[in-house]
């Protein structure tokens, strides 16, 4: 008789995927808690998680990283296959292409800050094209970019200096694993 059972063993890359995706939860939720001023102006704070993992081990495990906070903070949330669950995804989605896309630009121009912001009016614009199409059959949505730009080009600069700080002052990654090529 063969065992039923099928045992995983993770790996360190799994543990710590595991561990920042925990830490982008966590902000996730506490962010939920914040009162907001506009529908859908929110800080992001776990983006800083998420640029911090695309400086220092790639953008693989940025997207795993942001789509396991994107699934499992709307269970937390009570939010999965609800509307918000697709716009957050859809904006994750959009800001990780753009994130991928972004980290080939020149490092002397381009850094955690300037990729923060790209990364804001990706998720933005890709929540407001899904709002426009499934949940609002109105082009009176797109009155509200100059408030979301706005919110963008704000958050985005707080999170990436938020995440150039904490990346300047993170030990070194394994010297055994070299820091992905950009």
């Amino acid at each position: 008789m063969t065992p039923s059972t099928i045992e995983l063993v993770p790996t360190a890359e799994d543990r710590r995927i595991a561990r920042h995706a925990a830490a982008a939860i966590v902000l996730t939720v506490a962010e939920a808690a914040i009162p907001l001023p506009l529908p859908g102006v929110k800080p992001g704070l776990a983006n800083i998680v998420t640029l911090i993992v695309l400086a220092r081990w790639g953008w693989r495990e940025a997207v795993w990283v942001a789509l396991l906070r994107v699934g499992a903070g709307s269970l937390l949330l009570g939010q999965f296959l609800a509307p918000g669950f697709f716009l957050s995804l859809s904006g994750a989605l959009a800001s990780l292409l753009t994130l991928g896309l972004a980290m080939h630009l020149p490092r002397r121009w381009f850094g955690p800050v300037s990729q923060s912001i790209l990364a804001a009016f990706a998720h933005i614009g890709a929540q407001l094209v899904v709002a426009r199409l499934w949940l609002v059959p109105h082009d009176g949505v797109f009155y509200l970019v100059p408030v979301f730009a706005v919110a963008a080009v704000v958050f985005g600069t707080v999170n990436g200096l938020i995440a150039a700080r904490l990346l300047a002052e993170l030990p070194p990654t394994d010297p055994a694993r070299p820091m992905p090529e950009r």
